[in-house]
């Protein structure tokens, strides 16, 4: 008896051993590399690093109030886990830089620097790009100032093709609110933005780090951002590579029909796709999906 107790003991403690140790290696590879790009007006800019470094770069461009922990879903997602994986939180947000001028978010190009900067501090070569929403913005500002000749394609999910009235879903009280100067105001306003982001909401676990993570947002950038120039024509107009416009059906802060047909309208080549059951953030909420759509997309791109 003493002997298959002695047996029982040490195999429990074989397997918390083992337990631990793969707890430490799962949460070791989940771990990204971080460190800082410096923008050309001097704002840092935190980057981060995940997936298999040799594998094919895909640079992930988050929203308003957001940050790479928007990303979560597709940092995590095994099927994505072959690619060179990039996130980096835009000015103003998260862990970068927050200048206190309003010139510093209003003009566009300032954003498109921004990722110029990021991918000549990776020495990347032909990355996919995928915005979301502001963050589509951000990569037409760049397709604006820089071409796309330093691109393999890019995937823009529940865009902002441009800050036309009939293209952005009305909320005046929300946007207001997130401009106020008192702290509960503000606050509560995130808190709704955010939730007017999901048709399906995440986790609450989930939800309250993004709302946390939405408080860290310049409270100069809520400000001005609405008036971020963004040259949709110059941009999406002469752009030549591949093309993936994602929507949720349910979007409830971008009306994506306008969109799409604007965005349609200035690249006739295109692909579109549209998540019935998802809301603004189609990456999050049907995010198995997503994360097949954009392996196959990145695949194409590169077999070309």
């Amino acid at each position: 008896m003493k002997k298959h107790s002695d047996l029982f003991r040490r195999g429990w403690r074989w397997l918390a051993a083992f337990t631990l140790t793969t707890a430490a290696l799962v949460a070791h590879a989940a771990a990204p590399t971080a460190y800082t790009v410096t923008a050309p007006d001097g704002v840092p800019i935190s980057v981060q690093e995940w997936g298999d470094p040799q594998g094919i770069p895909i640079v992930l461009v988050h929203g308003l109030l957001g940050s790479h922990l928007s990303w979560q879903a597709q940092t995590e997602d095994p099927a994505l886990r072959r690619f060179r994986l990039i996130t980096f939180d835009l000015r103003g947000h998260g862990l970068s830089g927050k200048p206190d001028r309003p010139g510093a978010y209003s003009d566009g190009r300032r954003w498109a620097d921004d990722l110029a900067a990021v991918l000549a501090a990776t020495g990347v070569d032909q990355p996919v790009l995928v915005g979301w929403s502001l963050g589509a913005a951000v990569i037409t500002n760049y397709l604006a100032a820089y071409g796309d000749a330093q691109i393999g394609g890019a995937v823009y999910v529940g865009a902002v093709i441009e800050l036309d009235p009939a293209q952005i879903v009305p909320h005046p009280d929300v946007y207001r609110g997130m401009a106020a100067t008192d702290l509960r105001t503000r606050l509560d306003a995130m808190r709704e933005f955010l939730s007017l982001c999901f048709a399906s909401p995440p986790d609450p676990a989930v939800f309250q780090r993004l709302l946390a993570n939405a408080a860290m947002a310049s409270e100069t950038m809520q400000r001005a951002v609405h008036k971020m120039t963004i040259d949709a024509s110059a941009g999406l107009g002469n752009m030549t590579r591949p093309l993936l416009l994602i929507y949720g059906a349910r979007d409830a802060l971008v009306e994506h029909g306008a969109s799409l047909e604007r965005a349609m309208a200035l690249n006739p080549s295109a692909t579109q796709a549209i998540y019935a059951t998802s809301g603004h953030a189609p990456f999050m909420e049907e995010s198995e999906r997503f994360g097949r759509d954009l392996a196959a997309f990145v695949e194409s791109v590169r077999s070309h």
